[in-house]
């Protein structure tokens, strides 16, 4: 680094065209790049190694006065042993926020979520519900920190809170894989936070309201004398105890009527697993019409062109039919009851049937080869008791 400082004037940095470089002194340079730009770098030699630069900033953003300061700061460092580069990357560390670091796990994370409302939680968690942390740097959120969100919401909204803390654990542990923190995650539930705040009574846990199912029968008949095309997805959806967002977002792509099958991809799948679905007799009817009358790729178009009914479409059939004891959700609770209580079909076959994961990876792969036509017979006997043309209480197993 020269002895000579401020070397150069406003006017010099302004009238410079042609020189790809101007030394101000004391290791501070004025860069002019290829297309006209101009900015700051601070050069120097560390002892015993080659020269080294690192960028201050963009002229005129940054000014000769501000950009002189700066070279200044990090002559001293230089002074001191200190590597102005790994000097400042320390401090960018340092003073990135909780808010900011959550906004980056948000777009890492977005490709994986299947739907919108899981995106919209996440991000209403962990910006709205951690609001009191987002300005502190990440590097220094403690127990009392995630407290201090928890403890007004612990009580309150317990399912709410847990979601919240989980959501603090994961930002926190992506966090400390860029090395943006050390230490022990101060959100984590196992052997930390589970010896401070009152673990939550599972019994208290809210499920979604499910139809009883000796109410079903009826219920049917109504639902099949609406007219809403929402009142043939939330049918079709009980019927083969798919999800709300498995029903409204299915194309024909995936229905195969003459084999009274349907597929639905992995990527559509919560579990990402690809699940066959064995269609009963009464599923074809309600599609066979639609099919032949279609007139988009999804099963149930909703009114704007290109897009499949609204998510809430048969939340809101449910309620303009005064059903105050079910959601499109719990018909699912429904059908599995049913299967439990009043079949004799294993337990598997129904778990399975609702696209749960059941047992070993070996377990499961020999299962989906196998069951294939038991659960046929299954959501024909499904079909059947919703629809009122059951043979007795009993259904048995055959094959």
């Amino acid at each position: 680094m020269g002895r000579t400082l401020n070397k150069l004037s406003v006017r010099q940095v302004d009238a410079n065209k042609t020189r790809r470089r101007l030394g101000d002194g004391g290791g501070l340079w004025l860069n002019l790049s290829k297309s006209g730009s101009k900015s700051w770098i601070f050069r120097w030699t560390p002892k015993g190694g080659r020269p080294r630069e690192i960028g201050l900033g963009p002229y005129p953003d940054l000014s000769l006065a501000n950009a002189r300061k700066m070279a200044s700061e990090n002559r001293e460092f230089v002074a001191n042993g200190i590597d102005p580069k790994s000097h400042r990357e320390q401090t960018r560390v340092e003073q990135q926020t909780f808010g900011q670091v959550a906004e980056l796990y948000l777009a890492s994370m977005s490709a994986r979520w299947t739907n919108s409302k899981t995106q919209w939680q996440w991000e209403d968690s962990l910006r709205k519900r951690c609001a009191p942390i987002c300005n502190r740097p990440v590097s220094e959120i403690e127990t009392q920190d995630v407290l201090q969100v928890l403890n007004p919401i612990w009580k309150k909204t317990p399912e709410t809170a847990s979601r919240v803390r989980m959501r603090m654990e994961a930002v926190l542990n992506f966090a400390k894989a860029k090395h943006l923190r050390s230490g022990e995650n101060p959100a984590a539930w196992r052997g930390h936070l589970d010896q401070i705040l009152v673990k939550r009574d599972r019994r208290d846990k809210k499920h979604h309201p499910a139809m009883p199912y000796e109410e079903l029968p009826t219920f049917i008949v109504r639902l099949q004398n609406a007219e809403a095309l929402a009142a043939r997805a939330l049918e079709l959806a009980i019927l083969t105890g798919t999800r709300t967002k498995e029903v409204l977002q299915a194309v024909w792509s995936e229905i195969d009527l003459d084999s009274a099958l349907w597929v639905i991809p992995k990527e559509r799948m919560k579990n990402k697993q690809e699940h066959s679905i064995p269609l009963s007799d009464r599923a074809v009817e309600i599609l066979s019409p639609l099919y032949s009358s279609r007139s988009s790729e999804y099963v149930f178009p909703g009114q704007k062109q290109g897009k499949p009914l609204s998510n809430m479409s048969m939340s809101m059939l449910l309620r303009r039919l005064k059903v105050d004891n079910a959601t499109p959700h719990g018909f699912r609770s429904t059908f599995r009851d049913w299967a439990g209580d009043k079949t004799n079909f294993p337990r598997e076959i129904a778990e399975m049937a609702l696209s749960h994961k059941i047992g070993s990876a070996v377990e499961q792969a020999y299962r989906r080869s196998d069951a294939l036509e038991k659960r046929r017979q299954l959501m024909q006997a499904w079909a059947d008791y919703c629809t009122g043309h059951d043979q007795g209480n009993v259904v048995a197993l055959h094959g």
